[in-house]
């Protein structure tokens, strides 16, 4: 289960994430992501409450940060360490601006 809280303001937007970003919840955020993205130029992404994420999650954060990479900046915050390893060990840490 996940639960996806959205806050925009003007071009900028924070998704806070809360639960499990898997195979099924991540066709959710990525839904999500299309429809806000076309007007940002700022893109946050709050893993404050985020508890796993599987190579789905991992491809929705891909097509994100390729999309913001053309029109602006995606970052993402309160990166649990359980998750920061993931993202080492896959090499996003190298990819995604992690704050």
């Amino acid at each position: 289960m996940l639960n996806i809280q959205k806050l925009v303001e003007n071009k900028s937007a924070v998704f806070s994430l809360v639960g499990r970003l898997d195979t099924v919840t991540a066709p959710e955020l990525e839904q999500s992501l299309k429809e806000t993205m076309p007007e940002l130029t700022d893109l946050t992404l709050d893993f404050a409450g985020l508890e796993y994420i599987s190579s789905a999650g991992l491809r929705v954060l891909l097509a994100a940060q390729k999309v913001m990479n053309k029109q602006g900046s995606m970052r993402i915050k309160n990166v649990a360490e359980t998750i920061m390893e993931i993202f080492e060990v896959t090499g996003f840490s190298d990819i995604l601006t992690i704050v």
